[in-house]
């Protein structure tokens, strides 16, 4: 080991800023850089596995800027900047975290922290906001796997009719196709209709099954992604992108202010629901609140078995039978 750090190895302890520090870059086979400059392959054992950029701390300063100071919607940054919504939210958790650290005089590991960004891609600030479309952090627009869409079904379905991601969704399901007028109206409408799925009450989507097997229909794909405004908007500019770029800029601001006062309202009444079933008492001349919530013990509330999540105690009380004797533990059907 001491042979090789004294001889290959020695190439390692001290990089170039800038430059990835992998092992790879010893092996002429696999020294090939991506359209950035940089190695992707760091292991020269493992050539699937390819490093993925983590963000600048200019980057990292912009998201905060953005979502804290000027006050601008979680979704509307991650579009802008090409960051996943779940990322921008940890990069302002964690800054107001690092602020609170250095307001109580706290010590930062900043040296790691550089050297670590000198030795890793990074995605830049861009000046051009034209770039973070072409050349974005990550994928912002993952459709996330149902567990209904596992099992591989064959659905029949007429010529005359035309199945799109709705009659998928019911198919999954085990849902009733939509009538012929339904169906058509939503197809000649797809915008409208993701707008009523995406903002409206999501205690009124359909429901199918009976007791502990009821859930809801599987809404279509275009409805589950995180930014389905970004669909329309496609839409709109292949339509109209040529003639009326104006017109596009303004539906898709107007569409993404809807999606963020329905998050906002959904937020609040959230939050009126939880304050309605919590009795606060404050005693005086007491720095201390007590909190209470009334208990619900019920046969919708317990479950059939005594462990649902929505009664007091689901984690204890009930014995768990995974070490008794005489009970069949492997599964004898299969739920589809």
């Amino acid at each position: 080991m001491f042979k090789w750090l004294n001889a290959q190895g020695s190439e390692f302890k001290h990089h170039t800023p800038g430059e990835t520090n992998y092992l790879s870059k010893l092996d002429p086979k696999l020294n090939e850089k991506n359209a950035n400059g940089i190695l992707e392959k760091p292991f020269p054992l493992n050539l699937s596995f390819r490093s993925e950029p983590i963000l600048s701390e200019d980057l990292r300063n912009e998201i905060y800027n953005r979502v804290v100071r000027m006050q601008r919607s979680v979704r509307g940054v991650s579009v802008e900047l090409g960051v996943d919504m779940r990322r921008v939210a940890a990069v302002v958790r964690l800054v107001e975290l690092e602020n609170k650290m250095k307001e109580q005089g706290k010590s930062l590991a900043i040296p790691y922290a550089r050297a670590i960004h000198e030795m890793v891609p990074t995605t830049p600030l861009y000046d051009d906001a034209r770039e973070y479309r072409s050349n974005p952090h990550e994928n912002i627009n993952d459709l996330p796997v149902h567990r209904l869409t596992d099992p591989q079904i064959f659905y029949p379905v007429s010529e005359s009719r035309q199945f799109n991601r709705i009659d998928a969704g019911r198919a999954f399901s085990g849902a009733p196709a939509l009538l012929h007028r339904d169906a058509a109206r939503m197809a000649a409408e797809p915008d409208e209709t993701i707008r009523r799925i995406t903002q409206g009450d999501f205690r009124q989507i359909e429901t199918v099954g009976k007791g502990e097997d009821e859930q809801q229909v599987l809404l279509p794909a275009d409805a589950r992604i995180p930014h389905p405004h970004l669909i329309a908007n496609d839409r709109n500019r292949i339509s109209h992108g040529m003639t009326e770029p104006g017109l596009v800029r303004t539906k898709y601001y107007k569409r993404l202010d809807q999606e963020m006062e329905v998050d906002q309202k959904r937020k609040e009444r959230a939050q009126q629901r939880r304050e309605r079933t919590i009795h606060k008492v404050q005693p005086e001349n007491s720095r201390f609140e007590f909190r209470f919530r009334d208990a619900v013990v019920s046969a919708q509330t317990t479950g059939a078995n005594g462990r649902g999540s929505q009664a007091p105690g689901h984690r204890y009380g009930v014995p768990s039978y995974d070490r008794k004797k005489g009970q069949v533990k492997i599964p004898t059907r299969v739920k589809v």
